[in-house]
Order: structure tokens, then sequence, then C-alpha cells
């Protein structure tokens, strides 16, 4: 990072009253609209859906849905989006974001966080793969009106935490 004074970035939960916020990021970062469902799975996600201001804007964000694995009553995270706006990215807001729900995980004993991304977004790629994340799948045709329509399944096991609560 660049010398010079700290700026602040903060993390906040997603509620009622800013959930605007997260759809205006959405619409500016992905090609993809987002249903009332997809919003209503980021509020009962709770903690795990975060907004990052840089400063006291608001640059990004990561919306999860806690999801029951099948044949079992375990529960994994789904990372249905993160991003961050294009001047902010670099900064470690990002990082900030994905870190924030891998220690949850690691705390509430959840093993498994997953997410696509489109075959041909390297960076979200390489991002990802820096935090331990593997392709584990690939799926033809996942998108309806993007190209390439394809996407990676991307997923990390997470040991449990460690500490008592």
């Amino acid at each position: 990072m660049g010398v010079g004074r700290e700026v602040s970035i903060s993390l906040d939960g997603v509620r009622d009253k800013n959930i605007m916020q997260l759809k205006k990021l959405n619409i500016a970062l992905f090609p993809v609209r987002y249903n009332d469902k997809y919003y209503a799975d980021a509020l009962a996600s709770a903690e795990f859906t975060k907004l990052a201001y840089y400063s006291d804007i608001c640059v990004g964000a990561i919306a999860c849905r806690l999801e029951k694995k099948e044949g079992g009553g375990q529960v994994r995270v789904y990372i249905m989006t993160l991003g961050v706006l294009a001047p902010y990215r670099g900064l470690g807001i990002g990082t900030r974001l994905l870190n924030h729900v891998l220690d949850l995980c690691s705390k509430q004993n959840i093993s498994e966080v997953y997410l696509h991304v489109q075959t041909n977004n390297e960076d979200a790629i390489n991002f990802y793969k820096k935090f331990e994340f593997e392709i584990t799948e690939t799926i033809q045709n996942y998108y309806t009106n993007i190209t390439p329509p394809d996407c990676y399944v991307l997923t990390r096991h997470i040991a449990p935490s460690t500490t008592k609560k």
C-alpha cells in the first residue's frame, strides 16, 4: 500500500434502511440484475452480508446466502456477490470483506464456502485463489444473458476454529 495516512475502511451490516446501497452497487458492478430473492437472502444471512465504506463512502459489498448441505444438516456459505468499485480496487477492501466472511465461517464451524465466477474473469479467479479457493467444477451455460455463459465453481474448505467461544 502507499505511504501516507491510514484511510478508514469500515464494514456495516445490510438492513432494510440501507439495502438500496447494495442495489446501487450491484447495478454499477455486475452485468446481471438481481431479483428480490437475492436481496431477501442477503438480509437473511445477517453478519455474512456487509457493505464496505472507504472514508464513509460506500464502495463495495459482499452478499452471501446460507445453505444446508445436501444429505445433512450442515450449513455452507454461498457468496452471491463480492465487488468493489473500480477506483477503490487494490486497497484491501475486497480482502477485508472476504476475510470477514471466512473468519465468521471458522468461528461458526462452517466448513465450506463456494461461489460461481464467469470463466473469463481472470481477476476474480486469481483473487479467490489467493485465499485458497479451488476450481471444483465448470458449468456450461450457467449465465443466460452474458458472454461467455460458462462459469467455474470455486470452493474453499475451512478448518474449524480452535478458539473457545
